[in-house]
C-alpha cells in the first residue's frame, strides 16, 4: 500500500526510499495522516493528489536536514585558494559564482561566505546562491539564527567574527547574509536548465547518496550543466567514485571532494584512481622508516636475503603508480602486496577499478567483491560494484548496494 507513496518521492524528488529508511517514510506519512484528520491512507492519498500544498508538506516531513558550519573544513581551505586563483583569470570581468544545492538550513552557504571573507575577498568580488526543495529550511536559512547543533568542531573562532548572541542562539552578522541569495527549488527542475555554466563552483554535497543509480546521473548532468566549463564540483566523501565514472577527475587537493571536468578522450586509470587518493579520510604516506639494504662486501660472495616491503610503502607505491597512469605496475604492487601481507580490502579495490576502467567487468565485479567480503562496508566498492550491476541490467542488486553505500556513508559522518 505504502510503495505509491514511495513512486511519488522518487519522480518528484529522485528520493530512493530505502536510501533513509523505509520506517521514516512512514513514520512521515502517519504524522500527514494525523495532521489532516485522514481516515486511513486511502484517504490520504486522494488529499496528496489534490493539494499542492499536501505534497510539499510530505517531502518537509521526509526530509531531516543534518548540516553545520565548515562541514568538511578542507573543502572550505580547498575553495578559498582556488577562488582566488579563478578569481585572477576573470580579470574583474565578473563576480564569482558560487552554488550551494542543497543548501539545507544555510549552514554551507554561509560557511562559503565566511571563507572567502575571511581570506579578504572583496564582497564585491562574489556571490553564492542556495537553493534547497524545502522551504521550511530555506525559511530557516534566511532568518540565519542557529543554536548550538550548527557549530560543532574545535575551530569556532567564526562564531565570534561573524555572529552575535541572542539568548542560547547566535545570529548571523548581515554582512555575511547579504553575500547570500536563498530559494526553493528542486534539483530535477528542467527551469534549471536557464544557468547553465554559470556557476564556476557548485557545492552538492551528500546528495547523491540519497538516489538511485538513474537518478544519481540524471541529477550529476543537472550538476555538470550548471557548473562552468572550467568550474568545480564539491561532492561528499562516498560519492567520488559515480564522479569519477561519469567524466570528471580530482582536483587531487587531499580531502577537499573537488571535481573538475575531464579532456576529452577515455579517462585514464589515474583519473579514476586519484579519486580514493584525494578523498581518503588517512591519505597513505610513505614510512619513515629508512629500509634496510643488503651489505655488500666486494672480496665474499654472498646471497643477500630477500627484503620484504613496508606495508605503508607498498600502498604509497600502488597509490603513485596508479596515479602516473602505470596500471600494469600498479597492479603487479598490489599482487606483491597480497603475497607478503594478509589481504585488504584497499587493494582489492585498487585492483577492481585497475580491471574496471580497462574494461574488465567480470575481473572488477570479483575483485569489488572481494573487497567487500573483508570490509563489508567499503563505501566506494560499494558504489562501483553498484554501477557494474546496473549496466548489467541487475537494477534490484545495484539498489541493495546503493542503500548499503549510503548507510556507510552516514556512519562513517556520525
Amino acid at each position: 500500500m505504502n510503495e505509491r507513496f514511495f513512486r511519488f518521492l522518487q519522480q518528484r524528488i529522485g528520493l530512493d526510499v530505502e536510501s533513509v529508511g523505509v520506517p521514516m517514510v512512514e513514520r512521515a506519512l502517519r504524522q500527514r495522516c494525523v495532521a489532516l484528520n485522514a481516515a486511513d491512507l486511502d484517504d490520504y492519498w486522494l488529499r496528496l493528489q489534490q493539494s499542492t500544498e499536501e505534497q510539499q508538506a510530505l517531502i518537509e516531513a521526509v526530509i531531516v536536514p543534518e548540516t553545520w558550519f565548515f562541514r568538511y573544513p578542507e573543502s572550505f581551505t580547498a575553495l578559498v585558494g582556488l577562488a582566488h586563483k579563478r578569481l585572477a583569470e576573470l580579470a574583474g570581468e565578473r563576480p564569482l559564482r558560487l552554488l550551494s544545492l542543497p543548501c539545507s538550513t544555510g549552514e554551507e552557504p554561509y560557511s562559503l561566505a565566511m571563507a572567502l571573507l575571511d581570506a579578504g575577498m572583496n564582497p564585491a568580488a562574489f556571490h553564492i546562491d542556495g537553493i534547497d526543495i524545502s522551504g521550511h529550511s530555506v525559511a530557516k536559512a534566511t532568518q540565519a539564527v542557529y543554536g548550538r547543533n550548527s557549530f560543532r568542531g574545535r575551530e569556532l573562532g567564526f562564531r565570534e567574527r561573524h555572529f552575535h548572541a541572542e539568548g542560547d542562539n547566535h545570529q548571523l552578522d548581515e554582512r555575511v547574509r547579504q553575500q547570500v541569495t536563498l530559494e526553493v527549488g528542486n534539483v530535477l527542475d528542467p527551469t534549471l536548465a536557464s544557468r547553465s555554466g554559470r556557476y564556476d563552483f557548485v557545492f552538492c554535497r551528500n546528495l547523491l547518496i540519497y538516489f538511485d543509480v538513474p537518478t544519481q546521473q540524471r541529477v550529476f548532468e543537472v550538476l555538470k550543466r550548471l557548473a562552468h566549463e572550467q568550474g568545480v564540483l564539491f561532492i561528499g566523501p562516498a560519492e567520488g567514485s559515480l564522479l569519477a565514472r561519469l567524466g570528471m577527475r580530482p582536483l587531487g587537493i587531499a580531502q577537499s571532494f573537488a571535481y573538475v571536468r575531464q579532456p576529452l578522450g577515455p579517462p585514464p586509470v589515474s583519473a579514476v584512481l586519484a579519486h580514493r587518493m584525494s578523498t581518503s579520510i588517512a591519505p597513505i604516506r610513505p614510512s619513515p622508516v629508512t629500509p634496510v639494504r643488503p651489505h655488500r662486501n666486494p672480496t665474499v660472495a654472498t646471497t643477500a636475503p630477500v627484503q620484504r616491503d613496508s606495508e605503508a610503502e607498498l600502498l604509497a607505491s600502488i597509490a603513485r603508480l596508479a596515479n602516473a597512469g602505470d596500471s600494469a605496475q600498479a597492479r603487479a604492487s598490489c599482487q606483491r602486496y597480497l603475497q607478503q601481507f594478509a589481504p585488504k580490502a584497499q587493494v582489492y579495490y585498487w585492483l577492481g577499478l585497475l580491471s574496471d576502467t580497462e574494461g574488465d567487468a567480470t575481473q572488477a565485479l570479483t575483485h569489488y567483491r572481494k573487497a567487500l567480503y573483508l570490509e563489508p562496508q567499503h563505501a566506494e566498492a560499494l558504489l562501483h560494484l553498484a554501477t557494474l550491476l546496473a549496466a548489467q541490467g541487475d537494477e534490484a542488486g545495484a539498489r541493495r548496494l546503493q542503500e548499503r553505500a549510503a548507510r556507510a556513508g552516514r556512519e562513517s559522518e556520525r
